[in-house]
């Protein structure tokens, strides 16, 4: 049996707990079940949606490795928000808040019930963060398990994504296809179980995940459909009890220096912008302090060598088939842009993982390029300051070949009317579409643009309008657009008071964001601005409002003490 310091039987051992185990011993566990680490399979479950219909199945395989490990597991759910049923809708404002409530049920499920470790299995945009920050608050054993992307769908010579039905829309608003057309793409876009295909949100946590240390080597990539998945799930079950055995917890894993290499992963692969937000709330429940001067740091330094959609033609399963997310990290680790030292969870370094790791032995250049000829010099996301984001903002260079722009503003107060106004044909080549009060606190929520920027991509203005709002975008969003400008409308930031008209400039070499207006000008109008009425007043986007910080923290919610 493992030899291990067990805080379960604090609540399980001796006399005066007998009715804690009369509990467990009515779902069948017996004096040797009791006896052994308490283990929950922390499953983010839901039907609604195909990201995380399998994840209960996997949990299945999860706790048979938990059994040979020698633990005792349970298989407990937290919640699911689907990003894409919820785009474009008020559903969205709910999806970056499930993030935080995540964390908080399994913080409450896990120490409610006194589990010794963890593993967590995630799927959807908002489960791995949340996991991943639940892992760093408890500081128990914990391993990471992805659920998996789906696999793309065809129409004709089209490898499609979700993203190429968002496109559709704008395409079909335009008059450049027909109402069957977006209908046979709608129909063929998602064609299995697991994650959007591309480089969006989920796939890029779940390679971030990876390059923390938090999953085993190799686990981000496979489908879900693959049977890889199932002994990903049984092994994933095994080295949580290997790890406990180890004494090795998630801040031994997620140190300052595993999150410079989740950075430099993230910025070579050109994943989602909102790793960006998510790093910082994982770091901020690790101890760890991270700001976006760190991502601006490693960006410059990094090359962009993954040709992963939106930014690329390749998908996950694409590069699952070609070495996965350990070949991106071998080429930058013999690049020196990895720390190699960093303790995984697997007990062992990253670099003697990535020594271990079998490769196929197949053609790669395509989809992942050396570091020495990149598709850009730089990382796929830069960060930039001015006088429109005094805090900061960012935008996917993976995503866009336009690195300079000015334009007119043309601002809305909600995401809703800039694509009323998209819709009726109102904006122009030239235009700076700003979309302000849906950031953290203002949507409240911080909620995805994809609706509004697939319509502009769609529309074929993705070259001469650009898009600069508080809020933020999915990770399929492609365009010159920029999100998370902070400070936010909603508490007084300069995005506040653009006016119809005023110039903004774009000037991503060197990372500036700027209202083309007078210092005292912008002054003048802050002083007059006053704050719009709260969108909510009761329930739980109330509540976010009022806990939550600014995007240049990640959007963590934080108690008023």
């Amino acid at each position: 049996m493992i030899k291990v310091n067990l805080r379960s039987q604090e609540r399980y051992g001796g006399v005066l707990n007998a009715p804690h185990r009369a509990f467990l011993r009515s779902i069948g566990f017996s004096d040797e079940d009791i006896g052994k680490p308490l283990v929950a399979v922390v499953a983010a479950w839901s039907e609604a949606g195909p990201c995380n219909i399998h994840t209960l199945q996997l949990a299945v395989h999860v706790k048979e490795g938990v059994r040979r490990g020698g633990g005792s597991p349970l298989t407990v759910p937290t919640i699911v928000v689907n990003d894409n049923i919820g785009m474009g809708t008020e559903g969205m404002r709910y999806s970056l808040v499930s993030r935080d409530v995540i964390a908080d049920t399994i913080e409450a499920q896990v120490n409610a019930h006194a589990f010794d470790g963890f593993v967590g299995i995630g799927g959807c945009d908002k489960t791995t963060p949340g996991i991943l920050m639940a892992m760093a608050r408890l500081n128990i054993p914990a391993v990471y398990l992805y659920g998996g992307t789906a696999e793309p769908g065809f129409y004709g010579n089209l490898k499609l994504t979700i993203e190429d039905v968002h496109e559709a829309i704008g395409a079909y608003l335009a008059g450049k296809i027909t109402e069957d057309e977006l209908y046979e793409i709608e129909k063929r876009a998602h064609p299995t179980y697991g994650t959007c295909a591309g480089m969006f949100t989920a796939n890029t946590m779940a390679a971030i995940a990876e390059a923390l240390g938090m999953a085993l080597p190799g686990s981000a990539s496979p489908p879900a459909t693959s049977a890889r998945r199932v002994m990903y799930a049984v092994e994933s079950g095994v080295a949580l009890m290997n790890a406990m055995e180890l004494g090795i917890k998630p801040r031994d894993v997620m140190t300052y220096e595993a999150f410079e290499n989740a950075i430099t992963v993230l910025m070579a692969m050109g994943g989602s912008t909102n790793a960006i937000l998510h790093l910082l709330a994982i770091a901020y429940e690790a101890g760890v302090k991270l700001t976006l001067d760190d991502f601006d740091r490693i960006s410059r330094r990094t090359p962009y060598i993954a040709s992963l959609r939106p930014g690329g033609d390749y998908v996950m399963a694409d590069l699952d088939a070609v070495g996965g997310v350990p070949l991106v990290m071998l080429k930058l680790l013999k690049a020196g842009l990895l720390n190699g030292k960093v303790l995984t969870i697997t007990g062992k370094t990253l670099e003697e993982n990535l020594r271990n790791y079998k490769f196929p032995n197949v053609p790669h250049d395509h989809i992942v390029r050396d570091v020495s000829n990149p598709i850009k010099p730089w990382g796929g996301i830069r960060i930039l300051k001015g006088s429109l984001a005094p805090e900061g903002a960012v935008i996917k260079v993976a995503a866009t070949e336009l690195m300079r722009f000015e334009g007119r503003a043309r601002p809305f107060n909600s995401e809703e009317e800039a694509f009323q106004a998209i819709r009726r044909g109102e904006i122009k080549p030239g235009d700076v579409v700003v979309i302000r009060y849906e950031g953290p606190k203002g949507g409240p929520g911080m909620p995805e643009m994809l609706r509004v920027t697939a319509a502009i991509v769609g529309a074929g203005l993705g070259k001469d309008v650009a898009l600069v709002t508080d809020g933020r975008f999915s990770g399929a969003t492609r365009g010159l657009m920029v999100g998370h400008v902070a400070p936010e409308a909603a508490v007084g930031g300069p995005i506040a008071v653009v006016e119809d008209g005023d110039r903004v400039l774009i000037d991503v070499e060197n990372g500036r964001l700027d209202l083309l207006v007078p210092e005292e000008e912008i002054k003048r109008r802050l002083k007059n601005w006053q704050p719009p009425p709260p969108r909510y007043t009761r329930g739980l986007l109330a509540k976010y409002a009022s806990l939550v910080t600014s995007a240049s923290m990640g959007a963590v919610t934080l108690p008023r003490l």
